[in-house]
């Protein structure tokens, strides 16, 4: 049961000038995304499939590719057949679907959830268009959704900075999250291919299996579940008074108790493998992202694991 805590107001208010989400985006541009320029938007130059027409060089014929690309004139000069390699050159369009839920609260004052949710945001709309690419952003806080057309370059990123900075906190007490909603939303509003990047901790109710599935034949998507080890671990405090960050129900437990203790860990251990499954079965990749995570280390490993996946 994630419990929340005041966001820190100070995150977003800024003195005349520089605006909160100018001055965080200059700070994310000078110590994550320096670190990785040029691997994350390479990771994912295009999604779509197919030999494009951008020329990207040569590589040897290995057995199962097309004999239509051979390139006649390096083969005869090397003596061993080489295929022309192709980029896709179409743009592409990005989705960021961002989960304003309550229970995006949880963590620490200045690095909660929505923290991070807030500069994943900022870090992937800035490398993304700087490729060329447009971005696009839906806001989704209980059947609330705010949306952000695509658009480029580093003026769109702050635009969806400050969308996020909008609001004093993410959720409502009783806003769930709603992965099926985000989802639905989403196809609505992704009519050509694009790379869906949806930002949520994945803490909710609902059937959202058929709604992932409905998305992916047209669409790449890739989950990035943002964690904070309140999500996972009942600290021992003794008698406490608990709130449910998402309906704002209140209990007093003794987190001594180890019955309660291994009740948590059960059904966390249950939520997570539900998860997982679901994922697993519509072939979507899930990245977990802490709150106490470099931000830089933790994309570069998305990326990677991503041309593993590609190769």
């Amino acid at each position: 049961m994630p419990t929340r805590h005041t966001p820190e107001p100070s995150r977003w208010d800024g003195p005349a000038g520089r605006t909160a989400p100018e001055r965080l985006l200059v700070r994310l541009e000078w110590r994550v995304i320096r670190r990785l320029d040029g691997r994350l938007s390479g990771g994912y130059r295009t999604a779509h499939r197919g030999t494009g027409t951008d020329f990207a060089g040569l590589r040897e014929y290995t057995d199962g590719d097309d004999a239509r690309h051979i390139d006649w004139n390096v083969t005869a000069r090397r003596g061993e057949p080489h295929l022309r390699v192709f980029n896709e050159d179409r743009e592409l369009t990005v989705w960021l679907v961002l989960d304003r839920s309550a229970s995006m609260t949880v963590g620490p004052l200045g690095r909660g959830k929505h923290d991070v949710l807030s500069e994943l945001a900022l870090v992937l709309a800035r490398l993304f268009s700087r490729g060329g690419n447009r971005v696009g952003a839906l806001l989704y806080d209980t059947g609330a959704v705010r949306t952000v057309p695509p658009g480029t370059g580093r003026r769109h990123a702050l635009r969806i900075g400050h969308e996020l900075a909008r609001t004093a906190g993410p959720g409502r007490r009783g806003s769930t999250t709603n992965l099926a909603a985000m989802l639905d939303a989403v196809d609505k509003l992704a009519r050509r291919r694009a790379l869906i990047v949806v930002v949520s901790d994945f803490i909710g109710d609902g059937d959202w299996e058929q709604s992932l599935l409905r998305l992916m034949p047209r669409h790449e998507i890739v989950a990035l579940r943002v964690t904070d080890a309140a999500d996972d671990e009942l600290p021992e405090a003794g008698l406490v008074v608990i709130e449910d960050a998402e309906t704002g129900e209140q209990l007093v437990v003794d987190t001594g108790d180890p019955l309660l203790r291994e009740r948590v860990r059960a059904g966390v251990a249950e939520r997570d493998a539900r998860l997982a499954a679901g994922m697993r079965r519509a072939s979507v990749p899930m990245h977990r992202i802490g709150t106490d995570a470099d931000l830089a280390t933790a994309l570069i490993e998305v990326v990677a694991s991503t041309q593993r996946r590609r190769t």
